[in-house]
Order: structure tokens, then C-alpha cells, then sequence
């Protein structure tokens, strides 16, 4: 799977430096079990339930790369509040040998303070094209939650980018989320690189892709089709009426 393409091939987990598995983030299940991780040239996916440590992986990931903890890209320091863990302290990265041109983190739960921090940026410096114009001219805080996204993946990402997405399709209709397939493909064509941790069928459909999920005993690779998500989904649209039946018996 490893390829001269990827920017990211590898990452490996320094199990010898960890002090104690009895304390977060080290003693959930798929950290505990973790040795080594490959990843997709083109889309590696980390799904699995609530409570796994897919955003606190992803985010160590992102760290360990140079990201703001909070999501942007490489230039983004500020900080709200440091709530991420010290696992990048001891994720170590395997490179391709190739670098990219571009990369972006995009944290759903923290793009709010993104977006707030980039309208700050524009309002105290006057030299230079403000920053919102690479996201489409128009400050993220005047578009819906979805537009902002959208146009982030549509406006900011470019070729030849290395790209962390954890849970892009928070805000995003099921129409945009298979919009938001079609850029992946896009950019995929143009070299770049993207893991993504999601909830989303539709999102984890990419054909071209690995597909990891976290369980409490470690990860196990899947394809889309044996994953609880596509599974409960296709159940609850082919047997709505029983679903509901079930879900609603005292």
C-alpha cells in the first residue's frame, strides 16, 4: 500500500516510552493495541463508534505533523483552550519522500475558533490579501455552518496537499457529502493525500481507500459494506417501519 506518492505512509507508536496504560489516552482500547498504522496514498478512513479515540488518533496525527491542535493549516498558532492530549509525543511519522505543498487539519468541533481566528488576523494587519480571500472572499462567520465547510474543501484546498479531516460531514447535508466525494477525487488527481475520520456511509464510500475502525480491543481493517454504520443505515432505509417498532418498544 505504501507508495512513492504518499506523504504520510506510516505511523508507529513508541509503546516503550509510555509511562502507564491506566490513564487517557493511553488506555483506550485501540491506542492500547496500536503498533504500527499504514496509510492509503490517496484515503485512509478511521471510523468506528463514539468514544473510541478516532479524533484524539487523528489529532495526535495532526500534531505530530506541525498542525495547530484546533485545526488550519501549518500557520495557525492560536490557541482557545489546550484541551489536546500528549499522544503525538509519541506517534512517530513515516514520510514519503516526497513533501507536500499544501495541508490542512479540519476539526469539526473546533473550525468555529478557526474561522474567528481568521477574521482577527484580517482586522489587525491591512498588508496582504486578507485570509478569507483563499475561502472564497467571504468570511466564514457570514455562511451557514455547511457553507463554511463547503467552502473550505471547495476554496482552500489545493493539489498536491496532505489533509486531516475529522468529521467533515458535521455540518454537511447528504447532497453536499457527496459533493464533497466528487472533491476528494478531485484533489486526489491533483496528489493529494487525505485521512478522515467520519460517521458518514456516504463519505466512506470512496472506492480507492483504506478503512480502518476502532473497537475497544484494538483496530481492525473493514470495507464499507461490514461496517456498523453502512449496516444500520441500510437497515433503518430498507425496514424503517420494524426499526422503529423496535427502537420505540417499552
Amino acid at each position: 500500500m505504501n507508495s512513492p506518492n504518499s506523504y504520510l505512509r506510516q505511523i508507529q507508536l513508541n509503546r516503550k516510552g509510555i509511562p502507564s496504560y491506566n490513564s487517557y489516552p493511553f488506555n483506550l482500547g485501540a491506542i492500547k493495541n496500536l503498533n504500527q498504522l499504514d496509510f492509503h496514498p490517496k484515503v485512509t478512513y478511521i471510523v468506528g463508534e463514539n468514544g473510541m479515540g478516532k479524533s484524539t488518533l487523528m489529532e495526535s496525527i495532526a500534531v505530530a505533523w506541525g498542525f495547530n491542535p484546533e485545526g488550519g493549516t501549518i500557520n495557525f498558532s492560536f490557541s482557545t483552550r489546550s484541551t489536546h492530549s500528549n499522544l503525538y509525543e509519541y506517534i512517530h511519522l513515516i514520510k514519503g519522500p516526497r513533501r507536500p505543498k499544501d495541508g490542512f487539519f479540519f476539526r469539526a468541533e473546533s473550525y468555529y475558533n478557526v474561522a474567528t481566528n481568521m477574521d482577527e488576523l484580517d482586522s489587525q494587519f491591512s498588508f496582504g490579501p486578507p485570509i478569507k480571500e483563499a475561502y472564497g472572499g467571504k468570511s466564514l462567520h457570514e455562511q451557514s455552518h455547511g457553507e463554511s465547510f463547503f467552502s473550505t474543501f471547495v476554496h482552500r484546498f489545493g493539489g498536491r496537499g496532505l489533509y486531516i479531516l475529522d468529521e467533515p460531514e458535521a455540518a454537511l447535508s447528504p447532497l453536499r457529502q457527496m459533493a464533497m466525494l466528487t472533491r476528494i477525487h478531485e484533489l486526489v488527481q491533483q496528489n493529494s493525500q487525505f485521512i478522515i475520520s467520519t460517521h458518514s456511509p456516504i463519505l466512506m464510500a470512496y472506492p480507492d481507500s483504506i478503512l480502518y475502525n476502532l473497537k475497544p480491543d484494538g483496530i481492525e481493517s473493514l470495507s464499507l459494506e461490514e461496517t456498523e454504520h453502512y449496516v444500520i443505515m441500510k437497515e433503518f432505509v430498507n425496514n424503517k417501519e420494524k426499526m422503529l417498532n423496535q427502537l420505540f418498544e417499552v
